[in-house]
């Protein structure tokens, strides 16, 4: 293996999810592929298009994870402009913080959640 390319996680309301994800945070939507409310698959991707997330409601597998139980990482070039571009966009975020990845490391970010309840930490790199 040499690359990561897409991660794909189970949503409860499509419709809100693609908002979140494509509206708020501004990823692409790649493709939005739906026979059905319980057959739809949204893939989006960030700027460079090399990694993807799909969102997916699925018959087989229509319960989502419990809330908590993902973390999305997303960098960002520039911390403050991207706090304020989410707080103006309505998104309910936490304050900037130090040392994500402990004492020390001096990474900011700050943490926000998805219509179903996963982490998205915002960090500074």
């Amino acid at each position: 293996m040499n690359n990561f390319t897409m991660l794909s996680v189970v949503v409860s309301d499509m419709e809100k999810a693609k908002e979140f994800y494509a509206e708020q945070l501004g990823l692409e939507v790649v493709s939005d592929y739906r026979q059905d409310d319980d057959n739809w698959w949204v893939t989006l991707s960030l700027p460079d298009g090399e990694q993807s997330l799909t969102l997916a409601r699925h018959r087989e597998h229509m319960e989502p994870p419990g809330p908590g139980t993902m973390t999305f990482y997303f960098s960002t070039p520039d911390i403050e402009a991207a706090h304020e571009a989410l707080s103006e966009k309505g998104v309910k975020i936490d304050e900037i913080m130090d040392n994500l990845y402990g004492p020390g490391s001096g990474v900011k970010f700050f943490n926000l959640e998805d219509p179903d309840g996963n982490g998205v930490i915002i960090a500074e790199g």
